[in-house]
């Protein structure tokens, strides 16, 4: 059965709680398609002031759902799904209001890298960061590699990366991944008293300081999501790809050839 997302709004907060609780919140493409129905549907509603985005259960998301990875589950093409993604994804960009996450558990992934595109993030006490995609023979496609790389430069972003390893809560507030790390059963509460404290600011001040800082950072981001969407299409099609997912189905080594 597939997970879903749900979305409440409440003195002019919104809050989308991801709730696929079995696999960890783990996104597939009809949870895709609904985030991006709610996105749309905030961006066109003045009364919303400011977003939470949470997850149900014992993790924020676990990034992709993996028996998806490479496997389209719908009538779209690889790169048609991954232009879906890119688009449903960038309405961040285009929304008045700022998105605060709420990370707790696992943050993986695509996921991780979304909520690198939001805001303001904020952990629970033994949340963990990790980006496995080369390990699932493909690469982050999602955006957030650029919002890490300017956090953290070069080591950290392909220490993560290269090596899928795990960055816990508090590297990830050194790094300025998080802005703050707080205990589990504090975590909504702190969360939602930091969405109360924007919500109640003028409206036009929270737009225009946003502004400054999309200017700061947009370029660089469409930049590294347009170089994403091109090399992942290519490597979809790759001899290595095909090997990689050959070697995996039949228990043995992969023969890897470059191409």
């Amino acid at each position: 059965m597939s997970g879903t997302i749900h979305l409440e709004i409440d003195a002019g907060i919104a809050t989308i709680t991801n709730d696929n609780t079995e696999k960890h919140n783990a996104f597939d493409d009809e949870m895709d398609a609904r985030l991006f129905e709610i996105l749309a549907e905030i961006q066109s509603n003045p009364e919303i002031r400011v977003v939470i985005w949470r997850g149900e259960g014992k993790s924020f998301s676990s990034g992709r759902d993996v028996g998806s990875i490479g496997v389209a589950q719908t009538e779209l093409t690889h790169h048609e799904l991954m232009r879906r993604g890119h688009r449903g994804i960038q309405q961040l960009w285009q929304m008045d209001q700022p998105v605060l996450v709420a990370c707790k558990g696992w943050v993986m992934g695509g996921s991780f890298q979304r909520a690198l595109l939001c805001d303001i993030r904020v952990a629970a006490e033994g949340t963990r960061f990790r980006l496995p995609e080369l390990t699932y023979g493909v690469i982050p496609d999602t955006g957030g590699v650029a919002v890490l790389h300017q956090m953290c430069g070069d080591g950290v972003v392909n220490d993560m990366v290269l090596t899928g390893r795990v960055m816990d809560a508090e590297e990830a507030l050194r790094h300025g991944v998080v802005s703050r790390v707080v205990a589990e059963s504090e975590l909504d509460e702190v969360v939602r008293s930091m969405a109360e404290q924007i919500a109640s600011t003028p409206i036009i001040t929270v737009k225009l300081y946003r502004e400054v800082l999309r200017h700061l950072s947009l370029p660089a981001l469409r930049s590294s999501m347009d170089d994403e969407l091109t090399y992942q299409t290519t490597l979809n099609k790759s001899d290595d790809f095909a090997e990689f997912k050959a070697a995996k189905a039949e228990g043995r080594d992969p023969r890897y050839s470059g191409s």
